[in-house]
């Protein structure tokens, strides 16, 4: 396709933008990246190199997804989401190629399942989400973890599978917890409420 129907995005010459995606304003699309039908992406996002985007993604506002991220159909990012270098986002609990028959699977053949990633939410380098898995605002997965659960907002998981270690505040910070029911950030001083 042309890129001429984005003046105010940068898009890589060898990126492939389906004509019925959408880019918002200020974007910044890199090598190879691809970007499939239906995909929405909002203004000021930056997608490095090797990026794929999934039929009918939402990606928010100011969200930065790393080289070699595969973001698959049935997913959903919130604004100022980080997703780092070679984070999967899958869509297909029981993967198989084929029907117990022998047969292709087609389109029809399976059930997708869904991720959403809440506002400012960050995904470390060589995570896979699996589906049906919702990650709370502010949340932070580990590098290399695989989320097989839902994360609470401003959580910290780690490991395989992902496992609650502890909060972060907003600015990715360990929190403290307080006498009350609140934490605090020992860096900026944030004070979060945090559900039970």
């Amino acid at each position: 396709m042309s890129h001429d129907k984005y003046p105010n995005v940068r898009i890589h010459p060898t990126a492939s933008v389906a004509d019925d995606a959408v880019i918002g304003e200020g974007s910044a699309i890199w090598q190879q990246v691809q970007i499939r039908e239906h995909a929405r992406l909002g203004s000021h996002c930056v997608l490095g190199k090797c990026v794929f985007v999934g039929v009918g993604l939402l990606i928010g506002d100011n969200c930065k997804i790393e080289n070699h991220a595969s973001l698959h159909e049935g997913a959903t990012l919130e604004d100022g989401v980080f997703i780092g270098p070679h984070v999967v986002l899958t869509n297909d609990r029981v993967p198989r190629a084929i029907n117990p028959d022998g047969t292709l699977k087609s389109a029809d053949d399976w059930v997708m399942g869904h991720i959403h990633i809440g506002h400012g939410a960050s995904i470390g380098s060589g995570s896979v989400i699996l589906p049906d898995v919702t990650i709370g605002a502010w949340a932070l997965v580990g590098a290399g973890s695989v989320v097989t659960r839902d994360v609470p907002a401003h959580g910290l998981v780690l490991g395989n599978p992902a496992r609650l270690m502890g909060y972060v505040c907003s600015c990715g910070h360990r929190l403290q917890q307080n006498d009350d029911s609140t934490w605090t950030c020992p860096v900026c001083g944030e004070r979060v409420t945090l559900a039970p």
